[in-house]
């Protein structure tokens, strides 16, 4: 029976191997402040590169999609493991998400400190990570008091999560030099990776339900390549607007392209069969989680690449069509390493077919950025490029898809 109200329930924990589950309304709001977050730290990294502000923008943004990525993890394991989607829960999610737009907010002040090269201006990002992790701790100290058979576990958590915020808020307060901020804060990205770590092996474990997991994970990736098609859409409104060349058919070849190479970079992620493996070995979990960190970043920065590409045709950026083609094919070609890595990393499987499809896709990757260099036109270029990522979808429908057949057999 379905519930017509909210009242308070018991928080438990799910059952794992609960049939039919699927991401709720509830997480899905949740996401669309992720779209706010990635796009801002996409524009963000557009700006500097565009700016030829390479360093400081390669830094800022790998600080930003970690902030981000491991905001989303943080809740997304939670849910995934005590939702009880009673007015508590829904109330601090609330709170949570205040918490990921305030971050957001204090992403552009990141990004123009490490520019002025001074200190790291992340004290609206830390305020942010505050208003998120109050709400946080108090979901793992109701689970603790609630389920006494993973009460250990959820005091790990808790105990890991304040040490690393009582570690932000410090190093905020002493105003170090980029260089020793950025060596502390990799302290404490060490403390935030190893608690949940600690929780789940050492201690006990908490009931993450495996196909729910994937399916969060795969819709992040779709919000990440959004960026995209903003991207591609930044790209074609420069040619069609009222400073650009117009309806030409650069239009109809940039569009392909961006749409091609995002609908690509889709097709390959969900060849990964990653519920399916989860489900039998869920102790494969914290390599496949924790990758997915680049992942999204690589995903986000080819669309901020795109929009890279957008500056340059409105003649807004100081990269020539080399150096753009380079904001694309980079991050796609860490992509792609990351796609094929979680894949043996999560199978614990090599398929030699797979050495073949890295290969060819290395040369249409600098294939494009040596055509670029000889005077291709960057549209052109881009959609050499854009040919990458369905080397696998290809290779996977004629022949790799009976290895996964094979793995999940094995399984």
């Amino acid at each position: 029976m379905t519930e017509t109200h909210h009242h308070r329930i018991r928080m438990t924990g799910r059952d794992p191997q609960e049939s039919h589950r699927a991401a709720t309304s509830l997480e899905l709001l949740f996401d669309l402040t992720f779209v706010i977050a990635f796009g801002t730290a996409a524009d963000e990294l557009a700006h500097a590169l565009a700016a030829d502000h390479l360093q400081s923008g390669i830094v800022g943004f790998l600080f930003a999609t970690f902030a981000i990525s491991w905001a989303w993890i943080n809740f997304a394991w939670f849910a995934s493991a005590f939702d009880t989607d009673d007015w508590i829960y829904r109330l601090t999610t609330m709170v949570q998400m205040v918490g990921v737009l305030i971050l957001a907010l204090g992403l552009p002040d990141m990004f123009a400190s490490l520019e002025h090269g001074e200190h790291v201006d992340n004290t609206v990002m830390v305020l942010g990570y505050v208003v998120m992790r109050v709400p946080m701790v108090a979901q793992w100290a109701r689970a603790a008091a609630q389920d006494p058979t993973r009460r250990r576990s959820c005091q790990v958590f808790i105990v890991t999560i304040l040490t690393a915020q009582v570690g932000w808020i410090a190093l905020l307060l002493a105003d170090t030099g980029v260089v020793t901020t950025f060596a502390c804060a990799g302290v404490l990205v060490l403390v935030e990776l190893t608690g949940p770590v600690l929780a789940e092996t050492r201690v006990g474990s908490t009931p993450w339900h495996p196909h729910h997991i994937a399916e969060r994970y795969g819709l992040l990736v779709i919000i990440a390549l959004g960026e995209g098609l903003l991207g591609t859409m930044a790209a074609l409104s420069a040619i069609v607007g009222p400073e650009g060349p117009g309806w030409t058919s650069d239009v109809a070849v940039l569009g392909l392209a961006g749409t091609a190479l995002t609908f690509g970079m889709w097709w390959v992620y969900f060849t990964v069969p990653s519920g399916h493996v989860l489900a039998t070995r869920r102790e494969r979990s914290f390599g496949w989680g924790y990758g997915h960190i680049p992942l999204f970043g690589a995903t986000v920065a080819v669309g901020a690449g795109l929009h890279v590409a957008a500056y340059q045709i409105e003649h807004h950026s100081k990269l020539t069509v080399t150096g753009t083609v380079l904001t694309v094919a980079v991050p796609l070609g860490i992509y792609l390493v990351l796609v094929f890595g979680l894949y043996a990393l999560l199978t614990r499987s090599v398929d030699p077919f797979h050495l073949l499809l890295v290969a060819a896709s290395t040369i249409l990757l600098v294939g494009s950025v040596v055509l670029a260099s000889a005077g291709l036109s960057l549209q052109w270029s881009l959609a050499i490029l854009a040919l990458t990522p369905w080397v696998t979808v290809a290779g996977y429908e004629i022949v790799g898809h009976r290895h996964n057949a094979e793995v999940l057999a094995r399984l």
